[in-house]
């Protein structure tokens, strides 16, 4: 069945990689851990349909994941051996949140099956402090599939992207510099170690940046490039993905690169809400050439390390601006949608609010921003224990913010003792494990991976588009709006 659409209606959803610690070797190494875990997900807890076949040769090779009775995909993804959960397909703010909490819930859940809850721990964070590595937090959002919106348009989204993070970003002990004595590797080698052999740390190295004590982003300092369609040694603000996974009658899926994990579910929210209208009005047109900033990445750094909160950014015309009134301007353009929606107009409304806060006094937005509440748990701590900004012990505050066990993790008990604006409660989170979104075509294919559990099939082909449940049976599902309500895995052709 197809849902009827409102104006602005659009398919959204959020890919999330995650790190692993393992505290006891004996228990082997991080990639054996989260091998287990998946393992578990899919053999023990019998959560989804693992892939029988590979989705491909290198990265997702047979079994490697598999897509869930809650519409969502969770992998070993090969570059890096680490877990990554790719959210269901969703049209509501609600249900995306929940969808995500879930896919935590559903690892943690697993940790303890195990019984290594003690000595392993998962993070939702995008930085190594150490390594110097980044994990990515990859949005992706139907877009429609012509080239205006890359060609032209996108210069005109940039001044939303980069200043976003003032409500969007989670906050980070220090900084990391980038230093150009890597080297570019050829095609030969390229082709010779297809996945973890060659790394961007070949082809730049980082070094920790003593420079900076806190800031809005953990991913600012590692952004090369604004669009990049290769991102293996191109991290971007956008990666175009023109393929299957969202297409459908004139759309495909955009994809974000530059974002980062919110623990925080109002700022999780937000962050989707905003882009999903930023991304609207410049596919319609409606920011004007005044507003295009003079170098995206530079502000995206400037923004994100200004200890002052005063968040100035150079535009194009030679004239000076700040990230809350670069906001301000696609908050005013997007009131030509209020009244289109509900989820439009809570995202307008609490536009506004996040700004006026901003503007006020940022460091009492803690109950809905992430930066502002690490910034006051690692205070805090600092405070109490007499530390510098450069004691390593900060770091450790800050990945623990990002830990995903409830029972573990800083967030989770700042968030119990009543300090964050909450948009789903426990029980949908809870829902969310085994139930997908109602609204899009997750909940068909969710359907399908129950019915070939169930039946204990040893033939299937599970993709975000469609479902082969026998040689002689596929099952399309290339409407995102469509919830395929009359799938069956057994007579469809």
């Amino acid at each position: 069945m197809t849902m009827s659409r409102r104006p602005g209606d659009r398919i959204f959803g959020v890919e999330t990689e995650f790190g692993c610690l393992v505290a006891d070797e004996n228990l082997g190494t991080p990639e054996g851990v989260v091998e287990a875990i998946k393992d578990t997900l899919f053999y023990e807890m019998k959560l989804g349909a693992i892939d029988l076949h590979s989705r491909d040769d290198v990265f997702e090779p047979a079994q490697s994941g598999g897509f869930l009775m809650n519409g969502a995909r969770m992998y070993i993804d090969a570059v890096g051996s680490h877990l990554e959960y790719a959210t269901a397909e969703c049209l509501t703010l609600t249900d995306l949140v929940a969808n995500d909490r879930a896919g935590q819930r559903q690892i943690v859940r697993a940790i303890y099956d195990l019984g290594v809850q003690d000595v392993v721990s998962v993070y939702n964070n995008s930085v190594d402090h150490f390594g110097g590595h980044t994990f990515g937090c990859h949005e992706n959002y139907m877009v429609r599939a012509d080239d205006s919106l890359l060609e032209s348009g996108v210069v005109l989204l940039y001044p939303f992207l980069v200043t976003r993070q003032i409500f969007a970003g989670v906050g980070r002990v220090g900084g990391h510099v980038l230093t150009a004595g890597g080297y570019r590797p050829s095609y030969q080698e390229m082709a010779n170690n297809p996945v973890d052999y060659i790394w961007v740390s070949n082809v730049y190295g980082v070094i920790p940046d003593d420079g900076v004590d806190f800031q809005l982003s953990q991913r600012a300092d590692h952004i090369i490039k604004t669009l990049a369609s290769r991102v293996r040694f191109n991290r971007a603000l956008i990666n175009p993905k023109w393929e299957h996974f969202y297409s459908h009658n004139g759309f495909t899926r955009l994809h974000m690169l530059f974002g980062e994990s919110n623990q925080n579910e109002f700022a999780y929210a937000l962050k989707i809400g905003t882009t999903l209208i930023a991304l609207r009005l410049a596919e319609e047109g409606r920011i004007p050439e005044s507003m295009i900033i003079a170098q995206p990445l530079i502000a995206l750094r400037q923004v994100s390390r200004d200890p002052s909160y005063q968040w100035k950014v150079e535009m194009l015309d030679g004239s000076s601006s700040n990230a809350i009134d670069i906001q301000r301007q696609y908050l005013e353009l997007a009131q030509a949608y209020r009244d289109e929606s509900e989820q439009i107009n809570w995202t307008l409304d609490n536009w506004v609010s996040i700004l006026d806060g901003l503007e006020k006094d940022p460091l009492q937005l803690g109950d809905r921003i992430d930066w502002v509440a690490k910034r006051q748990i690692v205070d805090q701590y600092r405070t109490e224990e007499g530390l510098e900004w450069s004691d390593d012990a900060l770091h450790s505050v800050d990945l623990e913010y990002h830990n995903i066990d409830p029972a573990a993790s800083l967030f989770h008990a700042y968030q119990e003792m009543g300090k964050t604006k909450r948009m789903v409660d426990d029980l949908d989170i809870v829902t969310a494990m085994t139930d997908p979104p109602q609204n899009t075509r997750a909940k068909g294919r969710a359907r399908l991976v129950e019915q070939v559990l169930q039946k204990k099939s040893r033939y299937y082909v599970f993709d975000w588009n469609g479902v082969q449940t026998a040689r002689d049976r596929h099952i399309d599902l290339s409407d995102p709006f469509d919830t395929y309500d009359g799938v069956n895995a057994l007579d469809a052709k």
